[in-house]
C-alpha cells in the first residue's frame, strides 16, 4: 500500500473519473440486449454469445445496472431496464408453479430447477427498477419477495435454502452461503424500495439473521475464512469440490472476494439499522477486510487477489477475478465512510491503480474478467465479459452513503 497525499475519496477529479468509467461500462453493456428477451453473455470483444443460454442472473444484474443508469439520467438506460423486466415477467417466469427458471435457450428452459441465487437477483433488479419508476417493476418485486420468503427462506435456521425442483416439492440437501450473501443484498435493496413498513422490518430482520450466522458466527469460528458449502443441517462441508477447486460458483475452500462483499454488506446493514445495529457489525467488517488483505492480496508475491485459499489460508486457485478487485475498492470506500480511517483511502487508491493497470480493457471495452497469477488474461474460471455489475457498482459506491442502497440513494438525489 502506497499512502496517497490527497484522498481520492474526496477529490472531485477522481469523482469525475469514476463517472466516466461508469459511463464507459454502461455503453459496453448495451450490446448484451437479446432480441429474444433478457441480456446475453458477452465475449471478450463485447459481442453477445448467442450460442450460450440467456442466464437469469445476468439478465437481472444488467436490469439492475440499467435501472441505476436511468436514475443517473443516462439516456437509453430506461428502455433497457424495461427490456430486462419484460424477460422476468415473461420468458423466465414459471406461470404454472411460480418462481423463475435459471436459463433459457431457443427451446425454453435449459433446466427445471429453481435456485435461490438467481431469485435473489430478481429481487435486486425489481427493487432497483421500482426505485427508477419503471412500469411493472413493483409487481415483479412483490412476487419475487413472496417467492423468496415463502419458498426459500428457512425460518428455523435464519437462512435461505439453495435449490428446489420445478414444482417446489423436492429440496436439494446442499446449502450455500453465496446465495445467502446476495439475499442480504436483495433484502436491503427491497427494504429501501418497498412502501410497506412491516415488510421493511421483516427484510432487515432477515438480513441481520443471515449476517449474524455467517459473519459473526461462522467467520469468527473459522479465523474469518468463511465456509461456503454446507449440508441440510448447516454443517460445513470443508472438502466440498476439492477435486474441482476452480468452480465458478462452488469452488473448494474459502473465497477471498466474498469476505470483502460480506464486510461491505455488514456496513450497509449497520447503516440501515442505525441506532439499533449491534456493535459487532463494524468490528467484524474490519476483521474480514483485514483477513482478505493478509491472505488474499499479493499472497503469492504478485499484486492481485487470489481467488481462493484453503483452511490454513494458503492460496488454492491463484487466478485474479475482476469482481474481487472491484469489491475491494467498494469495501475500502465503505470502511472509510464508516470510520474515517485514512488507511482505507490508501488501500482504495492502491486497488484502483491495480485495476487501471491490469483489468481495464481500453481496447475492447469493460474489464478483463479474469487474469492468471502473472496478471495476464486467463479463462480458467470464467470466459468472456458476462456482465458489468461488480465493476459498475464500484464506480458508484464511493459516491453514495452507506444507506439507503444504491437505487434508493440515486432516487433520493444523494449521489456526489
Amino acid at each position: 500500500m502506497t499512502p496517497c497525499p490527497t484522498s481520492w475519496l474526496s477529490a472531485p477529479a477522481h469523482t469525475r473519473w469514476l463517472e466516466a468509467e461508469g459511463d464507459r461500462l454502461l455503453e459496453f453493456g448495451r450490446a448484451s440486449r437479446s432480441a429474444d428477451g433478457g441480456f446475453a453473455w458477452l465475449d471478450e470483444e463485447g459481442r453477445p454469445a448467442f450460442d450460450r443460454p440467456v442466464e437469469l442472473w445476468i439478465t437481472c444484474r444488467m436490469t439492475h445496472v440499467f435501472s441505476l443508469g436511468h436514475l443517473m439520467g443516462r439516456a437509453g438506460c430506461g428502455p433497457l431496464a424495461d427490456h430486462g423486466l419484460a424477460a422476468m415477467a415473461g420468458r423466465f417466469r414459471d406461470a404454472a408453479h411460480g418462481g423463475w427458471y435459471a436459463a433459457m435457450d431457443g427451446d425454453g428452459p435449459t433446466g427445471r430447477e429453481k435456485s435461490a441465487y438467481p431469485h435473489a437477483f430478481v429481487v435486486i433488479a425489481a427493487a432497483s427498477a421500482t426505485c427508477a419508476g419503471r412500469p411493472g417493476a413493483a409487481a415483479i418485486l412483490d412476487e419475487a419477495l413472496d417467492v423468496l420468503l415463502t419458498r426459500f427462506w428457512d425460518e428455523k435456521h435464519g437462512m435461505v435454502v439453495e435449490e428446489w425442483d420445478e414444482t417446489f416439492s423436492t429440496l436439494d440437501p446442499y446449502r450455500g452461503v453465496n446465495a445467502n450473501m446476495h439475499t442480504v443484498e436483495a433484502f436491503l435493496a427491497a427494504a429501501d424500495a418497498t412502501r410497506d413498513a412491516a415488510m421493511r422490518t421483516r427484510l432487515l430482520d432477515g438480513a441481520l439473521r443471515i449476517v449474524t450466522r455467517v459473519v459473526h458466527g461462522l467467520g469468527k469460528a473459522h479465523s474469518w475464512r468463511l465456509p461456503e458449502h454446507f449440508d441440510e443441517q448447516w454443517t460445513p462441508l470443508l472438502d466440498y469440490n476439492i477435486d474441482t477447486p476452480a468452480h465458478p460458483f462452488r469452488p473448494y475452500g474459502a473465497t477471498i472476494g466474498h469476505w470483502l462483499e460480506w464486510a461491505r454488506l455488514a456496513l450497509h446493514l449497520r447503516a440501515a439499522l442505525g441506532a439499533d445495529s449491534p456493535d459487532w457489525l463494524l468490528d467484524d467488517a474490519i476483521s474480514l477486510f483485514d483477513a482478505s488483505i493478509l491472505e488474499g492480496w499479493a499472497a503469492d508475491g504478485r499484486d492481485g487477489f487470489v481467488y481462493t485459499v484453503d483452511w490454513a489460508g494458503k492460496p488454492v486457485v491463484r487466478e485474479r477475478m475482476h469482481w474481487v478487485a472491484a469489491e475491494a475498492t467498494a469495501t475500502a470506500a465503505a470502511l472509510h465512510t464508516a470510520t474515517g480511517d485514512p488507511s482505507y483511502a490508501d488501500w482504495y487508491a492502491t486497488w484502483w491503480e491495480h485495476i487501471a493497470d491490469v483489468f481495464i480493457d481500453r481496447d475492447r471495452g469493460s474489464w478483463r474478467h479474469e487474469l492468471d497469477a502473472h496478471n495476464r488474461p486467463s479463462g480458467v474460471v470464467w470466459s468472456g465479459k458476462p456482465d458489468t455489475y461488480h465493476a459498475f457498482q464500484a464506480t458508484l459506491i464511493p459516491r453514495l452513503p452507506l444507506a439507503p442502497t444504491m437505487a434508493a440513494a440515486l432516487r433520493d438525489g444523494l449521489l456526489q
